[in-house]
């Protein structure tokens, strides 16, 4: 008897605790108000659905049920959800005005009331409903005998109508069951648009019934039949979710100049002077799909009638498997090489009197504007195709910043100046491998912009970019999470929202929740330790991962020639991720000893450098067994050989040895071993350097 009320009292303690800085919630919601009550959650626990809402409410609903089933073990008595007011007496109340609408400015709001007895969700559509579903799965909380969600009101909403996540599949092809887990985790976060990416110079991904070609001589075999386009758009659409496609055009069409060369821009002379007189200069050169990264000279030809029979022919079977109203041309990184070196190209030019390769480039996407509007799409593209002779109907998505010399912000600001609707990327390369702080602070509006209020209505949102040249299945959720949740809450919550110390306490529940669904950024990263370590003891190898990251920026593959689409990315660095954990853990201790040297705070940074020094000890011995360990053993030896030396001082007593420590820093910082980087050479410097 006492022990039971022992654990009441325990469990209304902490019920009666919970503050708003202990929620777990991301995106965090507009406005939260939370009380001392509690709703506890058992296996009679039941949902009903009133009002008109769209039929993916009950997919959802459902998918939640189950869910929070898991989570909890209660053997839920409530199975699928098939109509409206199924269950008149649930704890559970779901309203929904209006059947939502996959579109942008579709009313996302929701309201959610949790009381003691009853929860309550209101929403002008299912999207909203479905919104409010995610930030109740994230509220659930646990004592040691029950679950149960805090008593609250939220009314909330996005800041943005563009929440995207772009994912490469010309690079490294992504098959189906990859998109459909990261679609779950995009609508966990509350995005709400995936920009899917084709077709580039390494490969055609959709197939096209009309022109085989594609797909026979330019994929490799690695393409999505039309019925999978069609399963995967309604499982985005059942979350939420609108699929916009990307066929880029003119430029990085290396593969689709391998299926038809005829489109070609570049030409070689005939050997023949009289066959060159008599049948023009021009000839096709051949082509193929490429192997490395970068950026490459074909491009279709703007002069050609078939180039734009070619691509309404597309159009007219690719624009009715994807029922948005937005379909990406790209339009990037054309530098015209080809259309300078080809005469017929240039005459077109002067007879349309047309001036630089730009005029001639909008001349190109101008063509599609009418192909598309046949099937009601709007053209979106790449910043590049922004003149001032395009169309203000069309949508400049901006990715251009400080690596292309462009000041952050000016892009997305210049085309919202221009009067063109926008969506920034630039500063959400998430493949760039960068920290999930740079990624958090970076806001669709620019700071201290002069923008007025219109032209700030023309920022639709943002959008993380997923370039797959060094990501495979195995790899990319990796690579795009937890860090993309933090962009959906840049993208989502209020501006006012930035707290870097509360959103990485969140991220971690996040992530653990993120594997949950199915994305493997977790799971992986030892599977690729185990191949490495020869399915021996990964303890170290572990260790030492969680203590560096990636080469950032393209500095990994900066030729793009080293690693072609396929080669191996089982390697060391595909196993470390962007925030080595236990780099940030150490800059914390080291942050709390120079602030106060006393014993504890010193036992805290030895504490790290004995570790790394057994590290060391323990990836030798692996290594003599696992050929893929030798290249990390520079870097491990030098920050053993660094933690040695401030042992010394730190436990010792000894005079730091100033020109030792900074040499053995200096290795500290190397960028030539496995494609990695020390995380903790910023800390230790602080340390050495105080």
């Amino acid at each position: 008897m006492k022990y039971s009320l022992i654990l009441l009292l325990v469990a209304f303690v902490s019920n009666a605790q919970i503050k708003k800085e202990q929620l777990d919630l991301m995106p965090w919601p507009k406005n939260i108000n939370l009380t001392d009550g509690t709703f506890t959650i058992n296996k009679n626990f039941k949902v009903n659905i009133t009002g008109n809402p769209n039929p993916r409410i009950f997919v959802g609903v459902t998918r939640f049920l189950r869910r929070l089933d898991g989570r909890t073990g209660l053997f839920f008595q409530q199975d699928f959800i098939t109509k409206i007011n199924q269950e008149p007496s649930a704890e559970l109340q779901i309203n929904c005005v209006q059947s939502g609408k996959i579109e942008l400015y579709e009313d996302e709001s929701y309201q959610l009331e949790i009381q003691s007895d009853k929860i309550i969700i209101n929403a002008t559509s299912d999207l909203g409903a479905l919104h409010g579903l995610e930030t109740l799965l994230q509220l659930l909380q646990n004592n040691s005998t029950s679950y149960y969600f805090p008593t609250v009101k939220i009314t909330d909403l996005p800041r943005f109508t563009w929440r995207g996540l772009m994912i490469d599949v010309a690079r490294h092809f992504q098959p189906v069951d990859v998109i459909k887990r990261n679609l779950d985790a995009m609508a966990a976060v509350k995005m709400n648009v995936f920009h899917w990416h084709l077709t580039d110079d390494q490969g055609w991904r959709i197939q096209l019934k009309k022109h085989p070609k594609l797909t026979e001589l330019a994929s490799d075999g690695l393409f999505y039949t039309q019925e999978e386009i069609r399963s995967i758009v309604k499982y985005a659409d059942q979350r939420g979710i609108l699929v916009v496609p990307e066929i880029d055009v003119p430029g990085h069409a290396s593969a689709i100049l391998t299926a038809y060369p005829e489109m070609g821009s570049k030409v070689l002379p005939f050997s023949n002077a009289n066959a060159e007189k008599k049948q023009g200069l021009l000839s096709l050169s051949n082509y193929s799909i490429e192997r490395n990264a970068g950026i490459f000279n074909p491009t279709l030809d703007p002069s050609n009638p078939k180039t734009y029979q070619f691509l309404s022919e597309v159009f007219d079977e690719v624009c009715p498997l994807f029922p948005g109203a937005y379909f990406h041309i790209g339009g990037d990184e054309n530098e015209g090489k080809d259309w300078d070196s080809n005469p017929k190209i240039q005459e077109f030019k002067k007879k349309n009197k047309l001036v630089t390769n730009h005029d001639l480039q909008t001349y190109f996407t101008m063509q599609l504007v009418p192909m598309l509007k046949k099937y009601k799409k709007q053209l979106m593209g790449w910043e590049e195709i922004m003149t001032k002779d395009m169309s203000k109907n069309a949508i400049i998505h901006s990715w251009k910043g400080p690596n292309e010399g462009i000041p952050v912000g000016e892009s997305v600001a210049n085309a919202a100046k221009n009067g063109y609707k926008t969506v920034l990327s630039n500063g959400y390369y998430i493949d760039l491998m960068q920290s999930i702080n740079d990624h958090y602070l970076n806001d669709p509006i620019p700071q201290n912009s002069n923008l007025t209020p219109e032209e700030k209505a023309k920022i639709l949102g943002g959008e993380a970019t997923m370039w797959t040249e060094l990501a495979t299945p195995l790899t990319l959720d990796s690579r795009i999470w937890p860090r993309t949740a933090a962009i959906a809450e840049r993208l989502w919550s209020n501006a006012d929202v930035n707290d870097l110390q509360s959103m990485h306490k969140r991220i971690k529940t996040v992530s653990f929740r993120l594997e949950e669904l199915g994305i493997t950024h977790l799971r992986n990263k030892e599977v690729i330790l185990r191949n490495i370590s020869k399915n021996r003891d990964i303890t170290a190898i572990q260790d030492f991962s969680n203590l560096c990251e990636p080469l950032k920026i393209y500095s990994r593959n900066a030729g793009g020639t080293e690693y072609q689409t396929y080669s191996p990315l089982t390697l060391f660095a595909d196993a470390c991720t962007p925030d080595a954990s236990a780099a940030l853990d150490f800059d914390a201790a080291v942050s709390l000893y120079l602030a106060d040297k006393n014993k504890n705070n010193a036992v805290l940074v030895s504490s790290f450098l004995k570790k790394w020094i057994q590290i060391n000890k323990d990836l030798v011995q692996i290594s003599y067994n696992a050929p893929q360990v030798q290249p990390i053993l520079p870097l491990s030896k030098s920050l053993s050989d660094v933690s040695e030396q401030l042992l010394l001082v730190m436990e010792k007593n000894q005079v730091a040895n100033s020109d030792l420590l900074n040499q053995l820093l200096k290795q500290c910082n190397s960028k030539e071993h496995a494609d990695v980087e020390l995380a903790v050479y910023a800390s230790l410097k602080k340390l050495i350097c105080s």
